[in-house]
């Protein structure tokens, strides 16, 4: 890799690969969520199954107190060094799942399509082997799994995980998002940013209304949100550093119900997204005045509703070289790619304000598959050989955690 250090294979020999039977497990534990998706803040089912499979293996988890996600600590902390997190998101999106699988969604216009089912599956198998070599004496320092919900909500569940303590006594924290431009069996790395922020951004313009034989008489309430939503995006190109990547993107542009009569009232709405956290802190004023400058004049009264979403995933290096060691040394240097800044938004940012860690892309796409199954979409699916590396990955990374 360009931007980190790696061991060759074989300069470490680590316990806890994953049996036949527990990767048969995990495959099947991934479908049943999948079967079953559920949405941010409503994944009791999603909850009770980890609960059950954790207390089964002798561990003590505890859930949130919204009622949904929960912590589980492996290994016996030490006060005087913080522990790793390991997490997971477990909600799914409001979307129907299209596909043929005989583990299709069996619920209506819900659907795993982002593959948070397979990153809890996996850090569940991570934690089933590392509580299996914490009874064999070899697990060198103590680890928490977190399962968190509702990270497709914005602001996310992460932000609510935090304030509910999942991070008291922990001192770094790693996760993985499936990516189907990547390969299963490896994973792609960056230092710095990985994700974007992404806020949500609503407006309404108001106005006397009219006839459309007078206009001049009135405002143009029609051309106005015309105007804001042509008009916004390129002021702020003028406005910020380029390199910042700021931009706005309407999803949704409603106004009038009749031909002949210009409407008192316009509403669009749409995310503001960015790629540096400098940038994202001052993002509601910039845009906010843009707004008012476009709306003021064409006569019309803009409200600006600018709903904070989640800041970028920002690696910390040090964390980052963690996750190559520990890929290097379970599947050597060739199972790790350099990866691209997404302009997608993730809440495990939210964490990162708080303590060090990193996020790897999971590769989840079938080598030599030439489909493209993107995210967020209902055809969206995974080789689930990616269930295996994660979990290589999270265990080996507990394992090389050798901070004093």
């Amino acid at each position: 890799m360009n931007q980190l250090k790696s061991r060759e294979p074989g300069s470490v020999t680590l316990p806890g690969t994953l049996s036949a039977p527990l990767r048969a497990e995990l495959i099947a534990f991934r479908r049943d969520l999948h079967m079953h998706p559920e949405l941010g803040n409503q994944e009791f089912r999603t909850t009770a199954a980890l609960k059950a499979r954790l207390e089964a293996a002798g561990l003590a988890p505890k859930v949130l107190p919204g009622g949904t996600g929960l912590i589980c600590d492996i290994g016996t902390p030490d006060r005087g060094r913080p522990m790793l997190a390991i997490r997971a998101d477990i909600d799914a999106l409001p979307i129907p799942d299209v596909k043929t699988v005989d583990y299709r969604s069996t619920v209506a216009n819900r659907a795993h399509a982002c593959g948070h089912d397979v990153h809890t599956t996996t850090v569940l198998g991570a934690g089933l082997v590392l509580a299996e070599l914490d009874r064999q004496g070899l697990l060198p320092h103590a680890v928490r799994l977190l399962f968190q919900p509702a990270e497709e909500v914005l602001p996310g569940g992460a932000a609510d995980a935090v304030e509910a303590g999942v991070l008291d006594g922990v001192g770094r924290i790693i996760a993985v998002h499936c990516d189907p431009k990547v390969d299963a069996g490896k994973i792609g790395l960056r230092v710095g940013p990985i994700t974007s922020a992404c806020d949500r951004l609503e407006i309404t313009l108001d106005g006397p209304g009219g006839h459309t034989a007078r206009p001049h008489l009135t405002t143009d309430l029609v051309t106005a949100v015309a105007r804001v939503a042509t008009d916004v995006p390129a002021v702020l190109a003028r406005r910020v550093d380029a390199r910042s990547g700021l931009s706005v993107t309407w999803g949704r542009i409603e106004a009038g119900h009749a031909c002949n009569v210009i409407p008192q009232h316009a509403e669009l709405s749409g995310t503001v997204r960015c790629l540096d956290l400098p940038t994202w802190r001052d993002a509601p004023d910039v845009v906010h005045a843009a707004i008012d400058e476009i709306a003021t004049l064409h006569r019309a009264k803009s409200t600006v509703n600018y709903v904070r979403g989640v800041p970028p995933v920002v690696n910390d290096p040090i964390v980052t070289e963690l996750l190559a060691d520990a890929m290097t040394a379970r599947r050597g240097p060739y199972a790790i790619e350099d990866t691209e800044q997404s302009l997608g938004g993730e809440d495990f940012s939210w964490y990162l304000e708080h303590v060090p860690g990193a996020m790897a892309r999971l590769g989840v796409r079938t080598p030599g598959d030439a489909r493209v199954r993107d995210l967020h979409t209902g055809d969206f699916d995974v080789d689930e050989r990616c269930i295996e590396a994660a979990v290589e990955l999270f265990t080996a990374a507990a394992l090389l955690d050798r901070r004093g």
